[in-house]
């Protein structure tokens, strides 16, 4: 800024002006001392016009800047949000899943204890056939065992 450049040299002037015996005073040269004030007159509305465009385009910026963070704010909520809810979804679909294994664990398991109850049923009742078989054999076995004595047409007409 040249005005406080001739502002500094006007001080200088008047630091280094030879002082008045006795007194505060001093001598200046009055024509070099009114050309840099008036100098200083002169570039004060040029350096003040360029102080308040520097304060402008800093407003300016410091706005854009706040508008900027604003828009990062809000975009990061949303992102937040968005997470936030990905994972609620996520937690819900596990949720579920867990219940849904659980079911199938236990029909499966019904469908099971279903299975072997009918296979034992069904083995009884082989069982049951085949000792009745097995006792007919033996029946058999013994009266061919038997039938030495007499033949077996008419131990067969006995027993009807």
């Amino acid at each position: 800024m040249d005005s406080i450049e001739k502002l500094t040299a006007a001080i200088t002037v008047v630091e280094e002006a030879r002082g008045v015996p006795l007194s505060a005073s001093c001598v200046l040269h009055r024509g070099e001392m009114l050309e840099l004030l008036e100098e200083v007159r002169t570039a004060l509305p040029h350096d003040l016009d360029s102080a308040q465009k520097v304060i402008s385009a800093r407003d300016a910026i410091v706005e854009e800047g706040r508008l900027s963070a604003e828009q990062m704010i809000a975009m990061a909520r949303e992102d937040v949000s968005r997470m936030v809810e990905q994972t609620t979804i996520v937690q819900k679909a596990r949720s579920e899943a867990a219940k849904i294994l659980e079911d199938a664990r236990e029909q499966s398991a019904q469908e099971k204890q279903e299975v072997q109850e009918y296979i034992d049923g069904r083995l009884a009742t082989l069982e049951v056939i085949l000792n009745k078989t097995q006792d007919a054999v033996s029946r058999g076995r013994e009266r061919l065992a038997g039938a030495g004595d007499k033949d077996a047409l008419s131990r067969l007409s006995e027993i009807d």
